[in-house]
């Protein structure tokens, strides 16, 4: 899986190719802004150029949109209330409160409520916040698992298990190995019919573990409108990252 660059104006577009065994010609802009083109070995390079030609000012745009919302959004959070921070699709407004005696978040009309003893101390609110983003990722992600299992049940799908990781490339993965989906711990922010959509498509995983067109057959079957449940975690969410 080479690397390989066309031009745009002033600016060089670089991407990579790799071969599978796909009918179309497939092209993926991944959060961290690496472009992989995904096509059959029997198609021509001169041909993914000239459909990478075709995609560049669609390519510029989109990279351009993760250029400047995905490198310093965490250095910009200080911890103050006033911000705003997404949390299931919808965003909250922080409101930093001194705690008298239990530390903790809560959220509710529209806030996220931060109870520090220490107002100022920016290290220890933030790992409040981080735990409380965690403890609801682990159950959400787990209810959206048990109820879409039983959709692939019927496919020979052992049920896996579940775990969470911060991904920069990534929404989710399927670990063949153990048996185990390993979800993006920034899907918190995603509506929950979002979070869904990816972990139906790790579970199809494990039936086909490519994206072959029996894999995207199995997932339009079981989610007709998976494709619009991703274009809002590619265009909307990453924003958040």
């Amino acid at each position: 899986m080479g690397r390989h660059h066309i031009q745009y104006g002033n600016k060089t577009i670089e991407f990579s190719i790799k071969r599978k065994n796909v009918k179309n010609v497939n092209l993926n802009i991944k959060p961290d802004m690496t472009i992989e083109v995904s096509a059959h070995e029997d198609v021509p390079l001169e041909f993914i150029y000239e459909f990478m030609r075709g995609k560049r000012s669609w390519v510029s745009k989109h990279v351009k949109n993760f250029e400047n919302v995905q490198p310093h959004k965490q250095s910009e959070r200080e911890y103050v209330s006033g911000e705003s921070y997404k949390y299931l699709g919808k965003q909250y407004r922080l409101r930093v409160q001194k705690a008298e005696e239990e530390e903790t978040v809560k959220y509710f009309r529209g806030f996220i409520y931060v109870f520090v003893k220490d107002t100022n101390n920016f290290k220890r609110k933030a790992n409040l916040m981080e735990e409380w983003y965690r403890e609801k990722s682990r159950k959400i992600f787990q209810d959206s698992l048990d109820k879409l299992y039983p959709s692939v049940e019927k496919y020979g799908i052992n049920k896996p298990s579940m775990d969470i990781k911060s991904m920069k490339a990534r929404w989710g993965s399927a670990l063949i190995e153990t048996n185990t989906i390993l979800l993006n711990f920034n899907l918190i922010k995603a509506p929950k019919h979002c979070i869904d959509y990816v972990v139906l498509h790790e579970l199809i995983h494990f039936k086909y573990n490519d994206h072959s067109d029996k894999f995207y057959n199995m997932l339009h079957t079981l989610m007709p409108d998976w494709e619009k449940r991703k274009a809002i975690l590619d265009e909307e969410i990453v924003r958040e990252l």
